[in-house]
């Protein structure tokens, strides 16, 4: 029997579909037990082989689809679209080159990125990139970053940031606490970092305090082991560093999201369901859940055990309202963008804001 009852803490959950163009029967009816407050679209998601408005007709079906899943008023439609490799959009979408290469027009870049999702029907961008690109054999970020140090990355963050946000489509910036100086990327493995609190505050966080003071919405956290401040968790399921840091320190009164907990770095850690409540104990708001990497199904079994805590008293009520309070708060903001074409003049426009990107685009990282 399906247990539907696990709606009441759907707030909790951003969901990642099946990698399909069109709604499947089994994340129809995850979105419908659920009721999750986000969803987040990949390449997949895309029909890639029509052209615009063949395959925005699809895309507009999925939109209104997941809508009526979920039967929320509000509800985040979500997407990677950072440039680079991290574009999963079909073309004529613009496709710019990674943020390292116009971060000098970060403004005219996020502007034009905003605009174009919005009319995606999307409302979430997971951007910018608050990392700073400080280890050239770091795997996953790399240019990613807007610059190799604190002072260049905020100073193209902050202003992509407002632009993009004036478009309708809000920001989420990562990886908290920083992502940059790592050398073992985070969707095959888990990083470990020997660096401390005084190293981290003095370069790392920077960038993350500088976006939580112009009002960032939203930050992602990191799947990052930092063994000199907290050994026993990764920043993800890190009470030090969720509430002490974050919330404590720098102030943060937004929402956080979890990284995909698929990811290869969190393999052994969400084994048991009882991990999605730990993760929320620690201070986080929403447990991301994706196909890619795991089944989007266990969303049921995590909502199940969240639910189980709170009736059992292992999950502080105050802690967990507050923390809804915090994504209703966000979910009141978000727009619900409807989706449509844009003109071929608007597009010619953006492309010429910034380098383009011309290679191969991916389905994660």
């Amino acid at each position: 029997m399906v247990d539907t009852s696990i709606a009441v803490v759907g707030d909790h959950f951003l969901v990642g579909l099946r990698p399909t163009p069109y709604l499947h029967d089994r994340d129809r009816a995850l979105l419908r037990d659920l009721r999750p407050a986000g969803v987040i679209l990949y390449k997949s998601n895309f029909r890639h082989d029509l052209p615009y408005d063949g395959w925005l007709e699809s895309h507009a079906r999925l939109i209104e689809e997941i809508r009526a899943a979920t039967g929320r008023d509000k509800l985040f439609i979500a997407i990677d679209h950072e440039g680079g490799r991290v574009c999963r959009t079909p073309l004529p979408i613009t496709r710019f080159a990674y943020a390292m290469r116009w971060a000098d027009h970060a403004a005219e870049v996020g502007a034009a990125i905003g605009r174009e999702l919005a009319t995606l029907g999307m409302n979430l961008n997971f951007a910018p990139v608050l990392d700073i690109h400080t280890n050239p054999q770091n795997p996953v970020i790399g240019e990613r970053a807007f610059g190799t140090s604190a002072t260049a990355v905020i100073a193209a963050a902050l202003p992509f940031m407002a632009a993009m946000q004036a478009q309708g489509v809000l920001a989420c910036g990562k990886h908290f606490p920083g992502h940059g100086d790592t050398s073992i990327d985070s969707h095959y493995g888990l990083p470990s970092q020997e660096l401390g609190g005084d190293h981290l505050r003095a370069r790392e966080l920077r960038p993350f305090a500088a976006a939580i003071e112009a009002g960032i919405p939203m930050l992602m956290t990191s799947h990052i082991l930092f063994p000199h401040i907290d050994p026993d968790a990764p920043v993800t399921l890190s009470r030090h560093f969720a509430t002490e840091i974050l919330r404590d320190e720098l102030g943060f009164a937004g929402v956080t999201v979890s990284d995909d907990i698929g990811m290869g770095a969190m393999d052994g850690f969400f084994d048991a369901p009882e991990a999605a409540a730990q993760f929320l104990a620690a201070g986080g708001d929403m447990l991301m859940v994706c196909s890619h990497f795991t089944d989007s199904d266990r969303a049921r079994t995590f909502a199940a055990a969240i639910r189980d805590a709170i009736d059992q008293g292992r999950l502080d009520r105050e802690l967990l309202a507050r923390s809804r309070l915090r994504i209703e708060a966000l979910l009141a903001r978000a727009e619900t963008n409807p989706v449509h074409r844009l003109s071929d003049s608007v597009l010619h426009a953006h492309a010429a804001a910034a380098v383009l990107f011309d290679a191969q685009t991916d389905e994660v990282v």
